[in-house]
């Protein structure tokens, strides 16, 4: 795979018209969506096929710090980038809606026809929603005064904000489990009663989505709203500390969508900013129909094949 830049001496009439995009941002989400895809076809030849079953050292490797490091990379990966391309859309609530939509499907079908491998609470339940509460608070909207004497003020509490966001990422990371993180020996218990009231009913669930998880509950992938809405966030501060003056308003093209990483009018000239890799690029901006199609076609592979 050859990656191909924009020689911005070349092309500077082009990095200037309306619609220009970082096209890196879409390479990393691309890249992120393979290896998704073969973290999950893994996880099918293991568990769904009689030839995985019988490879016990890969499947030790799967369950363990291996298996784990590659999980939480992509699912971070994937999560920052979404937080970091909400000041690109106009449109966030519309596109929060659509995702939220994707992953009430996703959870509809795996109850209803794969139930013990169920998803409640998934990935993309919490982008929606993520992105829903951004819209809802009007974070994503450009800020007055991006330029100038402010320029550099706003940039500075866009750093603290991310500082902020990344210490309480951290803080909340085990708040599934009960406590808190305070420092490398300081853990804080969380009441019991956060984890036990309304447990198999609706408050319960509400609770569970919050993060703390109720006394049984199982989903193959679950993204509770906390810790995780801290790295979305953090994701959204990053963008405003590189790209302080370039909000939805003043970006200009068709604007409209998350998905749409870095759809802007006068980006950054810098040849890493629009890296390119053709497929993994075009994967990369139709993210959502990948996900929602793939586990489908893997599973269907496995069956064949395995």
């Amino acid at each position: 795979m050859i990656l191909q830049y924009q020689d911005t001496s070349e092309k500077a009439a082009a990095l200037k018209s309306p619609g220009t995009r970082l096209e890196t941002l879409d390479l990393v989400r691309g890249i992120t969506l393979v290896s998704m895809i073969l973290y999950h076809g893994m996880w099918d030849f293991l568990y769904l096929s009689e030839t995985g079953a019988s490879m016990t050292a890969l499947r030790t490797w799967y369950e363990g710090p291996g298996g784990h490091l590659w999980q939480q990379s992509i699912c971070r990966t994937f999560i920052l980038l979404s937080g970091f391309c909400v000041p690109f859309s106009r449109h966030i609530i519309r596109r929060g809606l659509q995702v939220s939509a994707g992953g009430l499907a996703v959870s509809a079908v795996t109850i209803l026809a794969m139930y013990e491998e169920r998803v409640v609470f998934g990935v993309l339940t919490f982008l929606g929603a993520a992105m829903l509460v951004t819209g809802a608070a009007g974070l994503y909207l450009p800020p007055s005064a991006s330029r100038g004497k402010d320029a550099g003020h706003g940039r500075g509490k866009s750093a603290a904000g991310l500082a902020a966001c990344l210490l309480l990422f951290h803080v909340t990371r085990w708040i599934n489990l009960g406590y808190l993180r305070l420092g490398p020996s300081v853990r804080l218990d969380l009441p019991c009663a956060l984890y036990t009231f309304g447990s198999g009913k609706l408050p319960g669930y509400l609770l569970t989505g919050l993060g703390f998880t109720m006394t049984g509950f199982f989903s193959t992938d679950y993204f509770s709203f906390m810790p995780w809405i801290f790295l979305f966030l953090a994701g959204f501060f990053l963008n405003r500390v590189l790209l302080r003056d370039k909000g939805p308003a003043e970006q200009g093209g068709k604007g409209g969508d998350s998905e749409e990483a870095g759809r802007v009018k006068e980006p950054s000239g810098h040849a890493f900013l629009h890296l390119q890799a053709p497929v993994l690029n075009l994967i990369g901006r139709h993210s959502l129909p990948v996900y929602l199609i793939h586990q489908p076609v893997l599973y269907l592979l496995t069956v064949i094949f395995f």
